[in-house]
């Protein structure tokens, strides 16, 4: 069964319209960078971050007043994805909703294990927003949803594995439309762990092949899936291949790769950080297709981990509005170990 990404929406650091990002990216700018707040004597993280303007609108909603940031990312980029599909999100039918999460709400799982830690006790207000399902629960409420609503936990590779559900979902007809979600928040906390694990970067920017790290980002993306025709075809979505070790990345993207449909792509939205990821990635496609023109959307959003492979998605599907010509590949490497890929192409 052929099925369509009728819609998008995304709110990353350099704004939430998807064609001025996607130019941006195409030029190569970068977001800026700014140094989070940290403990005292803590070494210094910087990150790419949303202005909080981009969610004052979504912030003033009652069931979002006291939510994290990630839970306001999910909430805008989902929104602005049903209205592109043309979706009323009062009325948005038989609507699934299928999330994916790294990270989770860090800002106030710490905030509110700081208070366990001083005080003995933490705030019933914050312990909502540490579970990994809040964005979901929030959207699903926003939208009145009594259906299908699924959180997936993983690496960058877990939008993919929902993208599959929701594939399956559309398939079985247990849903008109599949909504399918991921977002991510900054703290110093997580920007520290990753720069523990030698997967971020101390500087302010990502530089491609250098394996320094990731530029940890905030950021959310949201797809809308249907078997309505659209321009945009999901072509095909491979399952994660997982690895145990850096170094068999590239074999596992290789393995993913080779379960797609046998054709060359014209392209590639690559999901490259500046961490080992590159080379693996760099490697199992030029093995599989040759050298291939390839986009590098980090190098300006940085890596908003859970939400990259969708990000991806969505600027496969803007350069095809660009150029309607091809099958475009997004191959995502997860940095906790699993591989995927997907094929993103015109009708």
């Amino acid at each position: 069964m052929d099925l369509f990404i009728t819609g998008a929406g995304w709110i990353t650091p350099l704004g939430e319209s998807l064609g001025t990002v996607w130019d941006a990216i195409l030029a190569g700018t970068p977001a800026p960078a700014r140094e989070l707040p940290g403990p005292p004597g803590g070494k210094p993280h910087f990150a790419a971050t949303i202005p909080p303007s981009l969610v004052d609108s979504v912030a003033r909603n009652p069931r979002l007043r006291r939510s994290s940031n990630i839970s306001l990312f999910a909430a805008s980029a989902a929104l602005s994805a049903l209205r592109a599909a043309g979706l009323d999100p009062a009325k948005p039918g038989k609507l699934a909703l299928i999330s994916a999460v790294c990270d989770g709400g860090v800002i106030y799982t710490r905030k509110f294990y700081d208070q366990i830690v001083r005080q003995g006790s933490g705030s019933p207000l914050l312990f909502p927003e540490t579970v990994y399902n809040a964005p979901a629960s929030h959207v699903a409420a926003l939208l009145g949803l009594d259906g299908i609503t699924y959180t997936l936990v993983g690496d960058a590779s877990a939008a993919l594995a929902a993208t599959a559900v929701g594939i399956d979902l559309l398939t079985s007809r247990q849903a008109d439309h599949c909504l399918i979600l991921a977002a991510q928040e900054t703290d110093w906390i997580l920007c520290e762990a990753y720069c523990h694990w030698r997967l971020s970067t101390p500087g302010q920017s990502i530089s491609i092949g250098s394996n320094r790290g990731a530029l940890i980002a905030d950021g959310a993306a949201a797809i809308v899936l249907s078997r309505e025709k659209s321009p945009c075809r999901l072509h095909a979505v491979t399952d994660g291949v997982p690895f145990f070790r850096q170094s068999e990345a590239s074999a596992s993207l290789a393995a993913a790769l080779r379960t797609l449909p046998a054709s060359v792509p014209s392209r590639v939205i690559a999901s490259a950080n500046g961490s080992f990821t590159d080379h693996a990635e760099r490697t199992a496609t030029e093995n599989a297709y040759g050298p291939l023109p390839t986009v590098f959307p980090k190098i300006s959003l940085g890596d908003a981990f859970g939400a990259g492979a969708l990000m991806q998605i969505i600027c496969a599907m803007e350069s095809l509005r660009r150029d309607p010509s091809g099958t475009i590949l997004v191959p995502v490497i997860g940095l906790n170990h699993q591989a995927a890929a997907a094929l993103v192409s015109p009708i």
